[in-house]
């Protein structure tokens, strides 16, 4: 079996913009394709888990937010990132959802479907549904970044990250999964 690092997309991969759909609006935080470069060098698998709401709520349509991710995946492609799959959950909150986060539905597929081991796995995101997703699905830790709502999570809700690690971005996430490992 293999570990992965599940990753939230906007607000921990690229600038968090509100309904993000615009291959043109999307900002990779600086160092993100290196970091990520350094997980795979280390054997971890990558995958993006992203809740999509806004096609749900109908502010942009699916080819909308496949494009975006083929923009982010073309950009990190240069520097020799490549992920396994991206999972997304289109519907809105309100909305029945098998994938929304924080259902582990997505990272429990990557289990079977790509052999991931949970346990030796980890779960990198900027809100509570992220790291909760992680924890639902059991894997090592879920590591809020305090870019996009992270920091303002970490303020608002300090006993929900109890068990969460907490670090200032995805590099800095990538040096704890790393140290940890």
């Amino acid at each position: 079996m293999s570990r992965a690092v599940f990753l939230d997309r906007d607000g921990t991969l690229n600038v968090e913009r509100h309904y993000l759909h615009d291959p043109e609006a999307l900002e990779i935080f600086p160092g993100t394709g290196l970091a990520l470069k350094r997980l795979m060098d280390a054997g971890y698998a990558l995958f993006i888990v992203t809740n999509q709401s806004g096609i749900g709520r109908g502010y942009y349509q699916e080819e909308d937010m496949h494009a975006v991710n083929n923009k982010l995946i073309e950009v990190l492609a240069v520097d020799g990132v490549r992920f396994e799959k991206i999972y997304f959950a289109p519907e809105s909150p309100e909305a029945v959802s098998p994938g929304r986060k924080p259902n582990p539905k997505f990272l429990n597929d990557a289990a079977l479907e790509f052999g991931v081991d949970l346990s030796q796995s980890f779960m990198v995101g900027d809100k509570t549904a992220d790291l909760q997703c992680g924890w639902n699905a059991g894997v090592k830790k879920s590591i809020l970044v305090r870019t996009g709502y992270g920091a303002e999570f970490e303020r608002d809700e300090p006993q929900a990250l109890a068990e969460a690690a907490i670090v200032d971005d995805l590099p800095a996430a990538v040096d704890w999964i790393l140290n940890d490992a």
